[in-house]
């Protein structure tokens, strides 16, 4: 009975707990539902918010920018990666630290020139605040970044030695024969110059990866997820030719200087492309050099002065109201028309059509054109409409401005109006709109629209290839346009450009001088321009050169400020073979010509494995690498010195090439 007692209160006590178990179980379990429920009823973007974004966070990881090239494969801007390294002092095991910090310290304080106590303390505050992500240093190149990781401790790598490399991407320009106004920027809230121009090509898309949150500051990036990889920027070959870059800007740069002026510009087009190849603008500094930070050429619409007398004689020319035996007297040069006094400034006399463009008369120009169309002015103004001088030209390069020319429709019109643009006044235009201009006569009367780009490449292929692009089919007729090529032949040789003549090269053109702001008192300012094309025969190049307020005592007209660096670089790019002026340039830079290379070696990647480079020139290299689809990261100048990877490591196309290059 006793036993029976026992086993009944045994039994109920156990049954008790059973009750209490199932009962905390149902309790838990409605609860769980519970939970289900409301997360089911909340917004996920809610819990994302709450957990997720405070603790993680979508990073962007940069795309590299792709390589700004010349013509000829010279990289003019480039993309060159740089490295920040971090340490993650929770991951390092103390017996790591313990045996090696010393060790890293005097490594350290060897690289960077700063005591090893500096590093030790700076250490081991870090180490107790377990601080999982502690700047070490920013910046560094390859070879730093190289040198670095082998050091003690950091060589266990990110795992174990707590280092963490974060990789970023500087622009830098790769020359210096072309100023960085001209190379221009793109900083994602203001572009220029031909960075700006083909940044859609140039940029890639960026990708993104996930980052942590360490502290209230610090985030830190998680490698084994990113969310998307970035894609690399497509390399960019412009028509920018780096000899006769470099000849412009020489031949410019001294006539500056000579005649102390403010400012001055280039534009050397090629005739039956329409490429241009060489684009310079320099201004003087207060301190007295001259440098190329704003592109006067597009962003500055000037009154060209007879410059554009070209412009309105061969309206006339082509609507065959002049011809070479037409004549006009230009008096003592004097000329009141519409009670505007007009002046030639030199002798007069009867001139026939080639001495009016010769002798750059403003009054012969004024009587022709007004004797003309003074009663129909828009049957003239029609003539530029369809040169598109009263357009914006559709280029790539940002900034350009668009033509102002008066006509009857504006309030400044008057019965003068028409002669002072006939010679060049009240009319302001761009120069590149106007070596458009000349470009198109001297190609026949075909005007091509001036082109900047050459191809686009990606990974060794081509993307795009530029061709000429036609503006006007036929400006005026043949005979207007050869009439026009003869009157511009003899202003070189007889008329106000003969002081640049030479029988080696027969060359066309116009000289300019235009006074400006002369509305204003104060001591007269002017602009000195020259024009044309070379050979005069068959036409290469088209080349503008415009230098603005020369010191007026030195001289300031165009035949003798602008028509020399006209003269200077038609000889040196036509008269000299492309062979003769390398070697000239690299004779003045003081390169020991029996050490180069010839410049059409060419290299390969066979069965994916790196080539031998080192001693080679890097500018001989560096392209042929590139188009063969490897990315470059290279620093200095002169012969391959250094190498990464090594002769005979397997290479794939995405992998990158580091070079160390030195004279």
């Amino acid at each position: 009975m006793q036993k029976q007692n026992e086993y009944d209160n045994k039994r109920k006590k156990t049954l008790r707990w059973g009750y209490l178990f199932a009962v905390v179980a149902l309790g838990v379990f409605i609860l769980f539902l519970t939970r289900i429920v409301i997360l089911q009823n909340t917004n996920v973007q809610e819990i994302k918010d709450d957990y997720i974004n405070k603790n993680y966070r979508e990073a962007t990881l940069k795309a590299a920018r792709g390589n700004l090239f010349a013509s000829d494969g010279s990289i003019l801007a480039t993309t060159v990666m740089r490295y920040d390294i971090y340490l993650d002092f929770k991951t390092i095991k103390d017996t790591i630290y313990s045996n090696n910090i010393s060790a890293l310290c005097d490594s350290l304080g060897k690289m960077f020139g700063k005591s090893r106590g500096e590093f030790r303390q700076k250490f081991d505050e870090q180490r107790k605040k377990k601080n999982q992500y502690y700047t070490l240093v920013k910046g560094l190149d390859y070879d730093q970044y190289d040198r670095i990781r082998k050091f003690p401790i950091f060589k266990r790598g990110k795992n174990k030695g707590g280092f963490i490399v974060d990789r970023n991407y500087k622009r830098e320009l790769a020359t210096t024969e072309i100023g960085a106004g001209t190379i221009g920027i793109d900083n994602g809230e203001y572009s220029s110059g031909l960075e700006g121009a083909f940044s859609k090509y140039l940029k890639g898309t960026d990708g993104k990866r996930l980052e942590q949150r360490i502290n209230s500051s610090q985030w830190k990036p998680i490698d084994f997820w990113k969310v998307q990889e970035p894609i690399d920027g497509e390399d960019v070959y412009t028509t920018l030719d780096l000899r006769i870059q470099d000849i412009a800007h020489s031949a410019l740069e001294k006539q500056l200087v000579n005649f102390e002026a403010k400012h001055g510009t280039v534009i050397v087009m090629e005739v039956s492309t329409g490429k241009v190849r060489a684009l310079v603008n320099l201004r003087r500094t207060e301190s007295g050099d001259y440098v190329d930070s704003y592109n006067y050429a597009l962003k500055d619409n000037i009154e060209p002065g007879s410059t554009f007398k070209t412009i309105s004689l061969l309206a006339a020319m082509d609507d065959g109201f002049i011809d070479e035996n037409t004549t006009v007297n230009v008096g003592n040069g004097v000329w009141t028309y519409a009670k505007q006094r007009i002046s030639d400034g030199h002798g007069g006399g009867i001139y026939d059509i080639s001495d009016v463009l010769a002798k750059s008369s403003n009054v012969g120009t004024a009587k022709l054109i007004t004797k003309y169309y003074a009663d129909k002015p828009q049957i003239f103004l029609d003539h530029l409409k369809r040169w598109k001088l009263f357009d914006k030209m559709d280029i790539e390069l940002p900034g350009i401005t668009k033509p102002k020319i008066v006509t009857p429709k504006n309030k400044r019109w008057n019965a003068a109006t028409l002669a002072s643009i006939a010679y060049g006044y009240s009319s302001n235009i761009n120069l590149l709109q106007l070596a458009t201009f000349y470009n198109g006569v001297a190609n026949g009367g075909k005007m091509l629209k001036p082109l900047f780009i050459d191809k686009i490449m990606k990974d060794g292929r081509v993307m795009y290839q530029a061709q000429p692009e036609v503006m006007v089919n036929k400006m005026a007729s043949e005979k207007a346009i050869q009439m026009m090529t003869n009157a511009l032949t003899k202003a070189v040789e007889k008329g106000t450009g003969r002081s640049i003549f030479t029988p080696n090269l027969k060359m066309a053109g116009k000289t300019g001088t235009a006074r400006f702001e002369y509305w204003l008192p104060g001591p007269m300012k002017y602009r000195a321009s020259f024009a044309g094309f070379y050979p005069a025969d068959s036409p290469k190049y088209t080349c503008y050169v415009m230098i603005s307020e020369p010191n007026t005592a030195k001289g300031f007209y165009g035949g003798t400020v602008s028509a020399p660096v006209f003269k200077e670089i038609a000889g040196k790019t036509f008269l000299k073979t492309p062979q003769n002026i390398e070697k000239e340039m690299l004779v003045d830079k003081k390169v020991d010509l029996n050490k180069m290379v010839e410049p059409n070696l060419k290299i390969s990647v066979n069965n994916k494995q790196m080539p031998n480079v080192v001693g080679l020139v890097g500018k001989n290299i560096i392209p042929q690498l590139e188009n063969l689809g490897y990315r470059v990261d290279y620093k200095g100048v002169g012969r391959i010195k250094e190498q990464f990877p090594l002769e005979g490591t397997t290479i794939s196309k995405n992998q990158r090439i580091y070079l160390s290059l030195q004279n």
